[in-house]
């Protein structure tokens, strides 16, 4: 005789089994792109990447129906710090040199409409005749280079002991002074003479700002550090009011700056390689180009 209340149990339990395989299949499917809402975190609204950002949402397919969502720079850090911690997809306003990229595992997305631009680099530009008044700045600076992995490692460590650009370049100095020796050998102390140093305000720039000011410090010169728009930076520089910089990004963030004043400074090498901005994400996800997301099938 059959037992109906045990065959009803079974059903039961079937029947919920059933629904939490198809509810875990349902989530496992869902594509990154509908996980992240189709939706970019963004910094601030004013920002020239924000801009970009609306580009990309605009020129690929893949982003049609996509929103930035902007706030801060600090807000879209911790949105990126919350998602890693939980493996969950992010897809985020990146720009490198930037602690982030030594914290965290994180690549940059494949662009291939070209929106963000090249890789770029940090060049060196003095006034001129700065080469002629200060030859043994000049040969210092001329033999200065950095790795884009030692500038954030450097970042990184300031965010986590909470130091100032000045405060981290007089601990990177000490902490390398095999590196530092490099730009100096050779070469006569001087006097105290004066030199003007003028920089961006990223992270990254007043970093080396401070480098160079300390090594020039440490050479004799009596060095002063000035902060400046990257529009009165140049002015500034082709003008000879300020004497030299190692801040601007070429060929693209201050190329247009470098070609109005292109003739009125001397361009005397490059700090370092591989500056670049984009969107970026964590390694653990599966894209890899900014084709590879997936339109917004509710717009």
């Amino acid at each position: 005789m059959l037992n109906w209340k045990k065959i009803l149990l079974a059903l039961t339990i079937f029947t919920l089994v059933l629904i939490t395989a198809c509810g875990e299949e349902s989530e496992e499917s869902e594509s990154e792109s509908a996980q992240m809402d189709y939706t970019i975190t963004g910094i601030e609204p004013g920002a020239g990447q924000t801009e970009l950002n609306e580009q990309v949402i605009e020129d690929y397919d893949s982003f049609t129906g996509w929103s930035q969502q902007t706030s801060s720079t600090g807000a879209m850090l911790t949105e990126l710090d919350n998602a890693i911690q939980n493996e969950e997809p992010i897809i985020f306003t990146a720009w490198s040199p930037h602690y982030m990229f030594a914290k965290y595992d994180l690549k940059f997305l494949e662009d291939p409409e070209g929106i963000f631009g090249e890789g770029q680099y940090a060049a060196k530009i003095a006034r001129l005749g700065f080469e002629e008044d200060f030859p043994i700045a000049y040969e210092i600076l001329d033999r200065f280079e950095m790795e884009v992995g030692v500038i954030e490692d450097a970042l990184l460590l300031a965010q986590e002991e909470e130091l100032d650009m000045e405060e981290l370049a007089n601990r990177w100095v000490e902490g390398n002074r095999d590196f530092i020796d490099v730009y100096t050998e050779g070469l006569d102390p001087v006097d105290g003479k004066s030199i003007e140093i003028l920089t961006t305000q990223w992270n990254s720039e007043l970093f080396i700002s401070y480098v160079t000011s300390e090594i020039l410090t440490e050479h004799g010169f009596d060095v002063t550090v000035t902060s400046v728009d990257p529009s009165i930076l140049f002015e500034a520089i082709a003008s000879g009011s300020g004497d030299v910089t190692t801040s601007p990004w070429l060929p693209s963030t201050h190329g247009e700056l470098y070609d109005r004043y292109e003739g009125e400074f001397l361009d005397f090498g490059i700090v370092y390689e591989g500056s670049r901005i984009g969107l970026a994400v964590p390694t653990y996800m599966e894209v890899d180009s900014l084709e590879d997301f997936e339109a917004n099938p509710n717009e």
